[in-house]
C-alpha cells in the first residue's frame, strides 16, 4: 500500500508541474487509439505538448494543489478514461490536428455511427447463402445476379449517432465500407478555469473563410456608404467623390478637362434632337 501511494504522490506531483508549466488541458477520449498511433503522435507533436495517461482522480487532486478554478466542473465535464494532453498552443488548432490525424477503421458493434452510412447500390460481391437474411434484416433489398447478391438501390442503414449493431459491422466490413475513425478526439478543453467543449472547437474551415470574406465586404460597403475613410476605403470613396462631382458638373455645363468631352457629346445630341423636332414640324 504505501507503494501505491508513493506511485499516486509521484504522479500528483508530476502533474501539478506540467499545471504551473501549461495553461491549456485537453482531455481525449481513448476509444479506438492504439499504442503505435498514440507513439507517432507524440514525435510529431513534441516540443508543442506533452501527453498523460492520468486518473481523474488523481488530475483533481493535481488541481486543487495547483490553486485551479472550476476543477469539480471540469472533472465532471471529463467523466471516463481520458488522456490529457497539456500545451501552451492554440486549442483549436489542437482540435484540427487530432482530427486531421484520424484514421478510417472498420466500426465494431456497439460504435456510433459518426455520419449516416449507406450501403451503396451494385454487386456486392458477396454469394449468396445466409447474409441474403442479414441484409433483409437491414432493410435492404437484394437479388441475385450472376451468382453474386446485388444491392438494389443506395440504402440508409444508420442515422448520424446511432449505434450500429453486429450485424451492421459485419455486413460493413464485408463490404470493405470504413464507417469509423481510429484516433483521439477532444473531450473538453480547460484554460484558466473556462471550459471548452470538443465539438465546439473544430471548425469547418472553407465555411469559416467564406463567412469572414463576406463580414469584410459587408463592412466595406457600409464604410464606404457611410464615407468612413481608411486604406481599404479611400480608392473606393474617391472614385464615389468624383464620379458624383463630374455628374453635377456635366449638369451645370462646368467645363474641365474631365468634362469637355462628355460636354461636347451632349451638346451634339442636344443639337440633332433639336435639328430633328425642326426638321418633322416643317
Amino acid at each position: 500500500m504505501s507503494q501505491v501511494s508513493k506511485v499516486k504522490t509521484e504522479i500528483v506531483e508530476s502533474t501539478v508541474d506540467l499545471l504551473n508549466k501549461y495553461h491549456i488541458i485537453a482531455a481525449a477520449d481513448l476509444n479506438k487509439v492504439q499504442s503505435g498511433m498514440l507513439m507517432d503522435m507524440r514525435k510529431s507533436l513534441r516540443g508543442q505538448l506533452e501527453i498523460k495517461a492520468i486518473k481523474n482522480t488523481l488530475m483533481r487532486i493535481s488541481m486543487e494543489k495547483a490553486n485551479k478554478e472550476g476543477v469539480e466542473q471540469w472533472i465532471k465535464t471529463i467523466e471516463g478514461p481520458n488522456l490529457f494532453l497539456f500545451t501552451n498552443g492554440d486549442p483549436f488548432r489542437l482540435a484540427m490536428t487530432l482530427e486531421k490525424s484520424k484514421a478510417q477503421v472498420f466500426a465494431k458493434a456497439g460504435d456510433k455511427a459518426l455520419t449516416d452510412i449507406y450501403i451503396p447500390s451494385g454487386n456486392t460481391g458477396i454469394s449468396p447463402g445466409p447474409m441474403i437474411a442479414k441484409f433483409g434484416t437491414l432493410g435492404i433489398k437484394t437479388r441475385i445476379e450472376s451468382g453474386n447478391i446485388w444491392v438494389q438501390q443506395d440504402t440508409l442503414v444508420a442515422n448520424e449517432g446511432e449505434i450500429i449493431n453486429s450485424d451492421l459491422a459485419d455486413l460493413l466490413q464485408r463490404l470493405n465500407i470504413k464507417a469509423a475513425y481510429m484516433g483521439l478526439s477532444l473531450k473538453a478543453v480547460y484554460e484558466k478555469g473556462s471550459i471548452i467543449q470538443g465539438s465546439d472547437l473544430l471548425i469547418d474551415i472553407s465555411s469559416y473563410a467564406t463567412k469572414l470574406k463576406e463580414a469584410y465586404s459587408n463592412a466595406l460597403q457600409l464604410a464606404i456608404k457611410s464615407v468612413y475613410v481608411t486604406p481599404e476605403t479611400a480608392p473606393s470613396i474617391i472614385s464615389y467623390v468624383f464620379g458624383n462631382a463630374k455628374k453635377v458638373a456635366i449638369e451645370a455645363g462646368y467645363v474641365t478637362k474631365e468634362t469637355v468631352s462628355e460636354l461636347i457629346a451632349k451638346a451634339n445630341a442636344q443639337a440633332s434632337s433639336l435639328k430633328t423636332k425642326i426638321e418633322d414640324k416643317s
